[in-house]
């Protein structure tokens, strides 16, 4: 129970689609979302097609936990080839829409070949239609969701799109859901452009079925409560996510103008106190949180911007409450490029919801172009007219409007920071992994963190791992590999599941397993539910090595191997990753060339 049963196929080039029974020998060894889906990808495309091409596949995936009474089960994900890394792209996505693709009653869907002309997916239960797009192509996500539901008079539709930067090729284009949730990273909003998918509308009826409905109904309220009273869970209702970013500057991890830095003279400026504060003239950027389907934690921040600011005073459609700040928007639009103003940043954090885009990656190359402006490499003449000073808020503002609509130097910065270095001659300015960048952490204060962006399956990111208590009681590499590698099996797991990383603030794998032994039938252990979440994390390294990716991607800036950490707990410090990388392997049961054993391949069923 709580699976479906079913996968709907949309083949785009052909223009038709069909419903066909879901393999249940994958479901048992793979649970869903992010594991279910990265083997169907591997069975249905050859990991070396093009990105961009018709032959990858996009799937949106739910998992047997969406759409139940489960804590925080309205997660899907979208799982493709990643046109920003070229590895498998695997992004996360909270709001609605996860929760009404379940009750349509589909596991997956699974979106093949590319349509002649911009269309849209509309499902309701088995009601399936590929509609032309026209009337939407070349406008924003904001615009798409509202005509869809008017033009269907069905308020009930959950809407995920791309805006102008997922049809113009923004590399890190993102597919958003619910006008400010987000499948964010590795540019999945990229691969739907290039199927010229504008939106999947999606209204659901069927609800779920759970195999024990006392028994789960038990687990539920005994996970609710221990959710409830977790002061983690407190503090990321209270503060939202934004609250790491007083941890960062306090301890030294905070990346600061292009990781130059770890620490950043104006983050009173940008923390929930600044949030919250009100200014002289009434206004107050906060205005709520917000939860997603089925939360119980509403980490989620809904903020205005000031009337008075230069960003709206001649834009009133900006005069609105909307998505605010989280902490990596406020990393990235913030310390790494040195800028304090919370309006601004909201502002842009505004438009990556409205035209689609990471704001991870977003930030990180705009960091590098500040870089390179400031060495005299980009001059106003490549830059538009704008200088591309760190500090310069307008020039946040402005660039994030012209990369979203592939305008002028935005073009540029579309192409992500990896590309955009190389472009102008400084490849060691890109501060990433496999073409991927940073979130806000600097890996010289949290070095188990670096082992973790190394080594990530869709290149560096902060939500595939968790060492963070290991990183702040010891600054070394010490003792790294064992944490890092079973923190990634264990939020493969979690990823598949169809709830949020958030819940571990009170949870571990215990309380996971409560919940699926009593809603999916067989027997599910903790044991289990571990290996499937190292097998999730093996395939996917199946799929990268396929791809052409080798050991020499797992790999980080020499700013972080070579140029000691300037301040902070870990000042003089450098990343540790010669040392922790060969104890990685080990730990994972691959070669030295980071190529999983025959063994190792042979006890997880691959």
């Amino acid at each position: 129970m709580t699976w479906q049963g079913k996968v709907l196929r949309v083949d785009l080039s052909a223009g038709t689609h069909d419903i066909e029974p879901l393999n249940r020998e994958w479901a048992d060894l793979y649970l869903g979302e992010r594991g279910l889906a990265t083997k169907y990808l591997w069975e249905n495309m050859d990991p070396k097609a093009d990105p961009m091409g018709p032959e990858n596949v996009l799937i949106f995936a739910t998992g047997p936990l969406t759409g139940t009474m489960s804590s925080t089960s309205g997660r899907y994900a979208v799982v493709t080839k990643g046109p920003l890394t070229g590895a498998i792209a695997c992004s996360n996505s909270g709001g609605k829409f996860g929760a009404d693709l379940k009750y349509a009653g589909y596991d997956l869907l699974i979106v093949e070949g590319r349509a002649p002309k911009p269309v849209y997916l509309h499902i309701v239960d088995e009601s399936v239609e590929i509609l032309p797009a026209d009337d939407i192509w070349g406008t924003t996500v904001w615009n798409t969701e509202a005509w869809i539901k008017a033009r269907h008079q069905n308020p009930r539709l959950k809407v995920a799109s791309i805006g102008e930067a997922g049809e113009k090729g923004v590399l890190y284009a993102c597919v958003v859901n619910d006008l400010h949730r987000a499948a964010g990273r590795s540019g999945v909003g990229a691969v739907m452009g290039s199927k010229n998918l504008k939106a999947v509308a999606c209204h659901g009826t069927r609800g779920v079925r759970v195999e024990d409905p006392k028994r789960f109904m038990a687990a539920v309220k005994a996970t609710h409560k221990l959710l409830a009273e977790s002061e983690g869970r407190q503090d990321l209702t209270e503060n939202g996510t934004d609250s790491m970013i007083d941890m960062m500057q306090e301890f030294g991890g905070l990346p600061t103008r292009n990781f130059q830095e770890v620490q950043f003279e104006g983050t009173d400026k940008l923390n929930p106190a600044a949030m919250k504060a009100t200014k002289p003239n009434g206004h107050r950027n906060l205005v709520t949180n917000k939860a997603c389907f089925g939360c119980t934690i509403a980490c989620g921040r809904i903020a205005h911007i000031d009337k008075d600011h230069f960003t709206i005073v001649n834009r009133p459609e900006y005069r609105l409450a909307s998505g605010g700040l989280e902490y990596e928007t406020a990393y990235a639009f913030g310390p790494v490029v040195g800028i304090d103003d919370i309006d601004a940043l909201t502002f842009a954090s505004y438009l990556m919801n409205e035209h689609g885009m990471d704001p991870i990656s977003f930030g990180g190359t705009l960091a590098a172009a500040m870089e390179l402006f400031e060495m005299g490499v980009l001059t106003e003449k490549d830059t538009d007219g704008v200088p591309l000073n760190f500090g310069n808020a307008e020039a946040l503002t402005v660039m994030a409007e012209k990369t979203g609509k592939g305008e002028g130097f935005g073009q540029v910065l579309g192409l992500g920071s990896k590309r955009m270095c190389e472009k102008y001659g400084h490849p060691e300015l890109f501060m990433g992994v496999k073409g991927q960048e940073f979130a806000g952490y600097d890996s010289r204060a949290l070095q188990g963190m670096g082992l973790g962006y190394a080594t990530g399956n869709r290149g560096a990111c902060h939500l595939k791992h968790d060492t963070f208590a290991e990183d702040m009681e010891d600054q070394t590499g010490q003792g790294k590999a064992k944490p890092c590698k079973e923190s990634q099996d264990r939020t493969a797991m979690i990823d598949s599941t169809g709830l949020c990383l958030f819940t571990t603030a009170a949870w571990g794998v215990e309380e996971f397993c409560q919940q699926i032994d009593a809603a999916c039938a067989g027997d599910w252990t903790p044991e289990r539910l571990i290996e499937i979440g190292e097998r999730v994390w093996n395939l996917e390294r199946q799929f990268n090595l396929a791809a052409g990716l080798t050991a020499a991607d797992d790999n980080l800036p020499k700013r972080l191997l070579e140029i000691p950490a300037p301040s902070g707990t870990a000042k003089g410090k450098v990343n540790e990753l010669a040392k922790m990388l060969p104890e990685y392997y080990a730990e994972r049961g691959w070669t030295a060339e980071g190529v999983p054993t025959n063994e190792t391949l042979s006890r997880l069923g691959l």
